[in-house]
């Protein structure tokens, strides 16, 4: 397996420039990260000039016809264009987002898309998520109940189902945890905002009969306290969710539990 730690940190070259060839249309230039880690010693930055009268409104769209008409070796994630799968999570513009929902018209000069910070790279756009969903998979994410099902389903009052509203949205595209510092240096103990607001989900949930073992389980030095609450978790979410607070009501919980 490649040795992705010294690319990924390490300051990318200037690599090609794709020149436009409608110099008269409204002309963007995206500056997209490219590295391939079997071939290229060294990441670089290739530039792309796109007319935005040829090209649709979101940055996706526009890696989409860099991809489809001008370098075909450009490798990124992409599959709902709605803001729900989370698989085209990328920085852009100096902020983790989704590309599909992401405006170019919000940007203001060229458009610097780089992949989620401090990850290892599969290639180009398409960072390596593995330990994220091993650690997300850690925390059992599914109800965990030792009552019967009943005759058809789990019943739920409506002010215990509006708890789970701002956890349940989330999309696991990983952009409020390759935000958060405290997950770039502590990655492999600390499990993250994302998966500590998906293990909320399940601790808030009241169908599920296994919340003091959930909240045991967290109550570790570096799977939930490397949290300090700078908020850029939050700040980033695509979704508008708050993980902090989720983070936060799982600390609340503990606290309860030994008074």
């Amino acid at each position: 397996m490649a040795d992705f730690s010294l690319p990924r940190n390490s300051k990318p070259t200037q690599g090609k420039h794709h020149a436009c060839n409608n110099a008269a249309g409204e002309v963007r230039t995206f500056q997209v990260y490219r590295w391939n880690p079997e071939d290229d010693a060294n990441p670089r930055i290739d530039s792309y000039e796109i007319d935005l009268k040829e090209c649709g409104p979101m940055v996706l769209d526009a890696l989409i016809k860099i991809k489809n008409e001008m370098d075909s070796t450009l490798t990124f994630r992409r599959s709902c264009r709605e803001g729900i799968c989370g698989s085209c999570a990328m920085n852009i513009d100096g902020t983790n987002t989704l590309a599909c929902t992401k405006p170019i018209s919000e940007i203001k000069g060229n458009v610097k898309i780089y992949p989620l910070p401090h990850m290892n790279v599969i290639k180009d756009l398409v960072p390596d998520l593995s330990l994220a969903y091993a650690q997300y998979a850690s925390v059992k994410p599914w109800i965990q109940s030792d009552t019967s099902v009943g005759e058809r389903e789990r019943l739920q009052s409506e002010e215990d189902r509006a708890k789970l509203d701002g956890l349940w949205e989330c999309i696991l595209c990983f952009s409020c945890t390759t935000s958060c510092p405290s997950y770039w240096w502590n990655g492999e103990k600390y499990l993250g905002p994302a998966t500590l607001l998906q293990s909320y989900r399940w601790i808030a949930d009241s169908r599920d009969d296994h919340t003091g073992e959930r909240l045991d389980d967290l109550e570790d030095p570096f799977k939930l306290y490397r949290c300090h609450t700078i908020m850029n978790c939050t700040n980033t979410c695509p979704k508008g969710l708050n993980p902090a607070k989720a983070i936060g009501e799982i600390k609340k919980q503990i606290l309860e539990r030994k008074a």
